[in-house]
């Protein structure tokens, strides 16, 4: 059966509908206020199907935001590429060069650890000043399971330069394939995404989600993020990218040309 992932979610032709890396679960009014809500349209987030976590809140589908998040009082700023958007947080990783390991727990199929290694091979065949290492466990990323109905989240860098040490990945929803090279690109490139968050990259299609997600027009929210114009960027829409908000299930997307723009112009 046919399914589509939006930004690593799922949605079932049978009816039940996955929006980005979180299933779309109405919540009760009151358990998001208003407050809340606005504070993370000012951030430059979309605050739309807002979600709250463990560690906060889950915006744009797959981004988790914590308290230390909200009492930043930096703009984000952001990287612009023509029609289509690279987007930087605010925060970056610091200390370059510097080498980050990366590992998945042992409570994931075990058929993830070649995707990870994957993962590794696409960042390091860049030559960035960040630089991956796998390794068994207690990684600085860690890949650990979601629960309830996530199928993968991460965050943003804090205020000291680290990456975001977490990414949560849903196996249920996700599987865990049979081998084939398929999959472990599929995986590999939600991975890639994810870390792409970790680091400091927002969604590509930032202004206008619809144009990976289809349906109708959706902004995730620009608020008060600056724009920086990155040279040698895309004149016109960018279809390939690793970080489009969407992705169909089974697809490899390793970066492309203008990701790796922006991979270079950041690290």
């Amino acid at each position: 059966m046919k399914h589509v992932t939006k930004t690593l979610a799922l949605l079932f032709l049978g009816g039940m509908a996955l929006t980005s890396c979180k299933k779309d679960v109405k919540t009760s009014p009151d358990e998001i206020s208003q407050d809340v809500l606005t504070k993370i349209h000012d951030m430059g987030f979309g605050n739309t199907n807002v979600q709250k976590i463990e560690e906060g809140y889950l915006v744009e589908g797959d981004i988790i935001l914590t308290q230390n998040d909200f009492n930043s009082t930096t703009p984000v700023t952001a990287i612009r590429v023509a029609n289509t958007e690279q987007y930087r947080t605010t925060n970056l990783v610091t200390s370059l060069p510097r080498n980050i390991t990366v590992s998945v727990s042992n409570r994931l199929p075990s058929s993830y650890y070649a995707c990870l290694t994957e993962m590794v091979r696409r960042y390091n065949a860049e030559n960035l000043q960040i630089t991956f290492t796998q390794v068994s466990s207690g990684g600085q990323i860690d890949f650990v399971p979601a629960h309830g109905q996530y199928l993968a989240s991460s965050g943003f860098p804090d205020a000291q330069g680290n990456p975001y040490p977490t990414v949560k990945v849903n196996a249920q929803y996700l599987g865990s394939g049979n081998g084939s090279q398929t999959f472990i690109n599929y995986i590999a490139t939600i991975f890639a995404h994810e870390v792409g968050h970790c680091i400091g990259f927002r969604h590509t299609d930032y202004m206008d989600r619809s144009y990976s997600c289809g349906g109708g027009y959706s902004n995730e929210g620009a608020s008060s993020v600056g724009a920086i114009n990155i040279p040698g960027t895309p004149t016109t829409a960018e279809p390939n990218s690793f970080m489009l908000a969407c992705i169909s299930a089974n697809q490899n997307r390793p970066f492309d040309n203008y990701d790796k723009t922006a991979l270079n112009y950041l690290y």
